[in-house]
C-alpha cells in the first residue's frame, strides 16, 4: 500500500495497464459524510495492489473490496450514505492475433484495427509477413508455425484467427495453443469440414480433450454465404463479435417482426376491434 495518490501518479499507472496488458480500475472518493476531508482522495488497483491510501487500513481493506468488484464505469457505494466513489475501469484493447498472412489476413487486419482491436500478423514467410502488405496491424512476426506464439502472451482479451495456407500449419498452429494452456476469448480455425474434422481427430488422438477442442471455432465464422476475402473477413469478425458480446447472430428485423406488425395493425378496422368509431 502506498501514500496518497495524486492525479498525475493515476494517470501514469492507467498509462502503464495499458502498455503491460493488465486491467487497472481506479477510484475517486465523491462523499465522505463523516469525514469531508477524504473527498478528492484516489485510489487504485491492479490486480495485485492497492495504490494510496484513506488513512485506516480498515477503510482501505473495504475499498479494495469494492475495487476488486468493479467491472464498469459508474458509482460503488462503500457503507452507503457515508463514503461514495466514483469508479473507473481501464482496460487494454483486446488483441486480434491472425496467424498466416495471406489473402484474408489483410481485410481481416484492416477490420479488426476499425474494431479497436490491437491487431498482430504472423506468418513463416518474410515475403508476406511485411510491414506494407498489413499497413494496419501494431506487429507483423515472421515466425515458425510449429511454435507461433513465442514472445507473444496470450490471455482472456486475446482472439486468436488461424488461417494460414494449409491444414499442416493449421493444425500446428492450433496444436501449439492447446499446449500453451492458455484460455483466449476466441480462437478460430479456417478451413473445410474435412480438415476441420482431420484436425480434431488428431488432437483428440493426442490427447486433447472434448472440452478444449469445443472452444475452437471451426470452420470460422458465420454463415453469411460469404465468397470473398474482405467477406469471409467479415464473416470472421461477425463471429469473434459474436463469441465475444453475446447474441443470437439472427437478423434483427426477424426477431422485431415489423412487417408482421404492420399487417396485423392494418388488419384492425377503424376504432378498434369492434370496428366502430367514437
Amino acid at each position: 500500500m502506498t501514500g496518497t495518490l495524486t492525479l498525475a501518479e493515476s494517470a501514469r499507472l492507467a498509462l502503464a495497464a495499458m502498455d503491460e496488458g493488465i486491467e487497472l480500475v481506479l477510484a475517486v472518493v465523491i462523499e465522505s459524510r463523516a469525514q469531508p476531508g477524504l473527498v478528492g482522495r484516489r485510489l487504485a488497483w491492479d490486480g495485485e495492489q492497492l495504490h494510496g491510501t484513506l488513512g485506516d487500513a480498515a477503510i482501505d481493506a473495504a475499498a479494495r473490496q469494492v475495487l476488486m468488484r468493479a467491472r464498469a464505469l459508474g458509482t460503488t457505494r462503500l457503507a452507503p450514505g457515508e463514503l461514495e466513489f466514483y469508479v473507473e475501469r481501464v482496460a487494454p484493447p483486446a488483441e486480434l492475433v491472425v496467424v498466416g498472412a495471406g489473402h484474408i489476413a489483410q481485410p481481416l487486419s484492416r477490420i479488426g484495427s476499425l474494431l479497436g482491436f490491437r491487431v498482430t500478423v504472423i506468418d513463416d514467410r518474410p515475403d508476406f509477413a511485411r510491414r506494407d502488405r498489413f499497413p494496419d496491424a501494431d506487429r507483423v512476426v515472421v515466425a515458425d508455425f510449429s511454435d507461433p506464439f513465442t514472445g507473444i502472451p496470450l490471455g482472456p482479451r486475446s482472439h486468436v484467427v488461424l488461417v494460414t495456407r494449409g491444414h499442416r500449419y493449421d493444425y500446428d498452429c492450433v496444436r501449439a495453443l492447446a499446449r500453451a494452456g492458455s484460455e483466449p476469448a476466441y480462437v478460430g480455425m479456417i478451413g473445410s469440414r474435412r480438415r476441420v474434422r482431420a484436425a480434431f481427430e488428431q488432437l483428440a488422438a493426442e490427447g486433447f480433450g472434448e472440452e478444449r477442442l469445443a472452444r475452437i471455432h471451426a470452420p470460422i465464422g458465420l454463415d453469411i454465404g460469404a465468397e470473398t476475402p474482405a467477406e469471409i473477413a467479415v464473416a470472421i469478425a461477425a463471429e469473434m463479435i459474436l463469441a465475444t458480446r453475446g447474441g443470437t447472430g439472427e437478423p434483427l428485423g426477424e426477431r422485431s417482426n415489423v412487417v408482421r406488425y404492420v399487417k396485423a395493425l392494418s388488419a384492425v378496422p377503424a376504432g378498434g376491434p369492434g370496428g366502430r368509431e367514437s
